[in-house]
């Protein structure tokens, strides 16, 4: 049944336009630039947000980031160096350090002592990747696997080097990875944002999390990330308020666009058109995300592959399901952050631990996704935002020992999304220390997964301020290596 006060409104915007712009094509196009659905019959398929086109044809649709929020040493995963057990104990060399600066909690050692991993490497796949045995399920997909084992950054501390990771720049207030995707390519489904966030912890120490790493920036706000929450209303204030009925808040929101579109008139404010999208998307995300959230039809076989914990809400396990779901729903970028990587201490247990919460649930997710035919059109990212030191940070004993935060080498990996599979790419030199080969910058992976989307990152622009902004600034190249 149509609803008689939609129609009314948007038959009243439509003689307003006309009867103001007249009825030349420039006047039509201008209309369905600031208010995309003006033109479109009530309830059709393409109401909502009017897909970007992208600057070629994309190997991926969608991304799926699962950050591991604190720095996972890759030491302790990915990038096996045995030289360092032989020299366990023994100074870092001055030539090797190479003056780099230091964060204020070793700055004031004494003693850098090298440390091996305490965990067992062992080669796996055709391709031949190393893999602890902390990862024992990610060693299983090592060939559906892009690792990047040679990533550095500028930023040596957490808040700038998680903000540099999702937004391109150091500070805050600029829009991050998944603004800039929604903005340059929109909605795959109209009643599901195009960026959501979903939060896990560890046991470890939890390095914080905070809105301005899904922000819209200077973006529009409906290019905001969604964050999801485990709690009894996965979206805060999304059900109708106590005592209104669904053609109650119908109605209320048809008036509410209808002065928002004359304030519109007058002011010329596109917030003001985006909150009626805002209110229009939470509207449609009602029916939506009750559905998304129901377990109940995954076969016991999914709940087997990510384990019991993808059935309690809030953990590692249940977000990366709920990703799958998601992203299969046509979310265009679904961001996960798992914190607990910050082992300054207490290394080897807290660790194993972490790896044991996101292991079996990572490999799942990219097994599912293959099984389902979804993985080619999907990127998935497993990494944090740097590395860790290859000597201990405070006392090192043979049983114990911490890393601190290190930005000049670090691994992340990659799967889908029109990336090489069984590749390893990248060197570090026999201590871990320094990159030794095809060095990848944080603006070179963002040009990249730009590029895997269709996007040229050199394009991908937003005017603010008098200036032309980018996701990778002024620098980024595509690292043309990685693309299958």
């Amino acid at each position: 049944m149509e609803n008689p006060l939609l129609e009314h409104r948007l038959n009243i915007n439509r003689r307003r336009f006309l009867s103001r712009m007249g009825m030349g094509v420039g006047s039509v196009a201008l209309g369905s630039l600031l208010m995309p659905d003006l033109f479109r019959g009530v309830g059709g398929d393409t109401a909502g947000l009017t897909p970007g086109i992208p600057d070629f044809a994309p190997k991926a649709k969608r991304v799926i980031y699962l950050f591991q929020n604190g720095a996972p040493s890759q030491l302790e995963s990915f990038d096996y160096k045995p030289k360092l057990t032989d020299w366990f104990g023994q100074e870092l060399p001055d030539s090797v350090r190479g003056g780099q600066r230091l964060t204020g909690m070793t700055a004031n050692q004494s003693s850098f002592p090298l440390v091996g991993s305490f965990a067992d490497f062992k080669q796996y796949g055709e391709s031949g990747a190393w893999v602890s045995d902390l990862f024992p399920y990610t060693s299983k997909i090592v060939d559906d696997l892009c690792f990047v084992r040679s990533m550095h950054t500028e930023a040596i501390n957490h808040d700038p080097a998680l903000t540099f990771f999702q937004t391109g720049a150091q500070q805050g207030n600029r829009p991050s990875m998944g603004a800039w995707l929604s903005y340059g390519l929109g909605s795959e489904n109209k009643n599901l944002p195009a960026f959501t966030v979903l939060l896990s912890r560890g046991i470890g120490n939890g390095q914080g999390v905070y809105s301005k790493l899904w922000t819209n920036g200077f973006l529009d706000s409906v290019h905001q990330g969604v964050q999801f929450s485990s709690g009894e209303d996965p979206v805060l204030y999304l059900k109708d308020p106590k005592g209104m009925s669904r053609e109650e808040r119908r109605a209320m929101l048809d008036n509410l666009a209808e002065m928002n579109h004359l304030a519109y008139d007058k002011f010329g404010d596109p917030e003001i058109t985006a909150k009626v999208k805002q209110y229009e998307m939470a509207y449609r995300m009602q029916t939506a995300v009750p559905e998304i959230m129901d377990l109940s039809k995954e076969p016991d076989s999914v709940i087997k592959l990510y384990g019991p914990d993808c059935l309690v809400p809030g953990t590692y396990a249940a977000n990366c399901l709920m990703a799958r779901k998601l992203s299969e729903s046509g979310v265009r970028f679904v961001q996960l952050y798992h914190q607990g990587w910050d082992q300054h201490d207490n290394l080897p247990y807290e660790i194993r631990h972490q790896a044991k919460d996101t292991d079996q649930a990572s490999a799942a997710l990219v097994t599912d996704l293959k099984q389902r035919g979804l993985l080619d059109e999907t990127l998935v990212i497993w990494g944090g935002e740097f590395g860790r030191t290859n000597y201990s940070q405070g006392k090192l004993t043979k049983d114990n020992y911490g890393r601190d935060h290190h930005p000049r080498c670090f691994t992340i990996w990659m799967a889908g999304g029109g990336v090489k599979p069984g590749l390893v790419y990248g060197e570090t030199d026999e201590l871990g220390y320094n990159v030794a080969k095809d060095p990848v910058h944080i603006h070179d992976f963002q040009a990249t997964v730009l590029h895997l989307l269709g996007l040229d990152h050199e394009k991908l622009i937003f005017k603010h301020l008098g200036r032309r902004f980018r996701l990778t600034d002024v620098h980024g190249h595509v690292v043309k290596d990685l693309i299958a």
